[in-house]
């Protein structure tokens, strides 16, 4: 099954940004202009807790999603759990990322579905 990727509104135009899919067990995060190509998974939970973090809200423990910075210009996403897959990105498309988590435009990423 192939995941249907989505990006934060408020990435500038093109594809290059921070993209989240999901499959019915995990959520996957990628940068489209990432050179390695990296897909980082992680659980709903463990997404939960970073879409919480990045909201500034409490939440029951500590995200297994790292964000870390490579240099100036770079940061680096990595699931704890599963360290291997690194996803790297640009502080801009971070933040625009971030602005979409607070807009509540993932969240339908980790609500329960509703029969």
């Amino acid at each position: 099954m192939n995941p249907s990727w989505q990006k934060s509104s408020y990435c500038s135009e093109g594809e290059a940004c921070v993209h989240v899919a999901a499959t019915p067990e995990v959520i996957h995060i990628t940068e489209s202009s990432d050179p390695t190509g990296s897909i980082l998974t992680a659980t709903p939970a463990a997404f939960a807790a970073l879409l919480a973090a990045l909201k500034n809200e409490p939440h029951p423990s500590r995200p297994s999603i790292e964000v870390t910075a490579g240099d100036a210009d770079t940061l680096h996403l990595r699931n704890t759990d599963a360290p291997a897959a690194v996803v790297t990105t640009d502080h801009p498309k971070w933040e625009a990322f971030a602005l979409g988590v607070r807009a509540g435009e993932f969240d339908h990423f980790v609500e329960p579905v509703k029969l």
